[in-house]
């Protein structure tokens, strides 16, 4: 894929018509009010049927489990045109959100994507029934809960949340989690823990995930932390106190303690889906601030000439336009693997992100420097775009992970 189509054409200009009449207006709530963005979510996914879609894609995949066949379609099987639109559609909204309100687009992607997708890929058919379609829809609100407050990047080793199996032959779930999109709110949450197990290192200890509904005794959801930027996603901590969960909670029944494929390997292609999916976030937040910037420089007049026409200013601008081109050829990639009904790799979902965030980051902040003075002020829209691309540098793992992961896939190769 190297261009859009007209249909996707005609998707995004609707998208973003929504968004300037649905959203823009209401930023201000939205960032530093105490509106959730879910009802306005929900709105969007009503306006252009992206909840009827889910119910569809949901209802065949059940039929098709039930069935005993594979839950997707083999990758000869349909047409890969299908495929590449559906990318292409669930992408689309991610980025003309992105050119406004970014937070809006962690709080959508966590619930619909991390929380449904770790279901989707773990539980039983059972479990997908009980919670995933609820999530998919948006008629509920979704967590994903991997981080602690002392574990940082070491997600994994540094973990001590931990679920203990009782004579009953039930878990009791023990810990804290913190930095939780949509944790104040959230309606079902996928908690991540280790299983105790005598005599094995903590470290070494299994990955369990379990599935909680908000309201379960000894579950206690914080009120929404404040942060430096995406103030329209809200984050917060959760407290587990000897929670009880029964079997049709872990996700994959009593097959998941023996399971062959780790909690690790799971929570691992949650990630890669997670940070293929910020090169669409960044293109959006891209794409917004250099349209505001070239504005801006035809605009604003400096010792009797438009900025625009200083060298200096020029070489911003065409640097951004630089990024926004790989962006989008980015996004066009993961688009063209969805066709072919395969994923990105690890490594290479975590190469997308590090240079995804850090054009964000670069791009943003240079649109405030082409305001100057005035790009520091919250009026204007690139103060906030430069504050809500930070976290992209962060979140699904830091850049010097992202670094990390790719150094060793390529010191692996033979």
């Amino acid at each position: 894929m190297i261009e859009w189509s007209e249909q996707h054409e005609m998707i995004r200009d609707a998208v973003r018509r929504f968004v300037e009449a649905e959203i823009a207006p209401n930023l201000e709530e939205l960032e530093h009010g105490d509106t959730p963005p879910y009802d306005v979510l929900r709105k969007m996914y009503a306006t252009f049927g992206m909840d009827e879609m889910a119910r569809a894609r949901f209802k065949k995949q059940i039929e098709r489990e039930k069935a005993g066949e594979p839950s997707r379609p083999k990758r000869d099987e349909g047409g890969s045109s299908d495929r590449g639109d559906q990318a292409a559609m669930s992408l689309i909204p991610i980025i003309e959100l992105c050119r406004y309100c970014p937070g809006m687009v962690t709080a959508m992607g966590v619930s619909v994507g991390l929380t449904a997708s770790a279901i989707l890929s773990k539980g039983t058919t059972e479990q997908k029934e009980r919670w995933a379609l609820d999530l998919l829809t948006l008629d509920k609100v979704g967590s994903w809960a991997i981080t602690e407050p002392g574990s940082g990047s070491d997600a994994f080793g540094g973990m001590k949340a931990s679920a203990r199996r009782d004579a009953d032959g039930n878990f009791v779930l023990n810990g804290n989690k913190t930095f939780i999109t949509n944790g104040p709110y959230a309606d079902t949450i996928v908690f991540i823990c280790k299983l105790e197990e005598e005599g094995v290192d903590p470290r070494d200890r299994r990955i369990l995930n379990f599935v909680l509904d908000s309201g379960m005794e000894g579950l206690t959801q914080s009120k929404a932390m404040r942060k430096m930027g995406l103030h329209s996603s809200p984050t917060g901590e959760l407290f587990l106190d000897n929670v009880k969960c029964g079997v049709d909670r872990l996700l994959g029944g009593e097959a998941a303690l023996t399971a062959v494929k780790s909690g690790r390997s799971g929570a691992k292609d949650t990630f890669s889906m997670e940070r293929s999916g910020v090169a669409a976030m960044a293109l959006g937040i891209v794409e917004r601030s250099l349209e505001l910037s070239l504005k801006y420089a035809k605009e604003r007049v400096q010792f009797g000439r438009p900025i625009g026409e200083f060298q200096l200013i020029q070489e911003k601008l065409a640097r951004m336009e630089v990024a926004r081109m790989n962006l989008q050829n980015l996004v066009f990639r993961t688009i063209e693997c969805s066709a072919a009904g395969k994923g990105l790799g690890f490594a290479e979902a975590s190469a997308m992100k590090l240079y995804s965030a850090r054009a964000a980051v670069e791009v943003a902040m240079e649109a405030v420097q082409i305001y100057g003075g005035n790009g520091y002020m919250s009026e204007y829209v690139v103060e906030q775009l430069a504050r809500d691309a930070k976290v992209l540098q962060i979140y699904a793992g830091t850049d010097e992970i992202q670094i990390s992961a790719i150094a060793r896939d390529l010191l692996s190769r033979s």
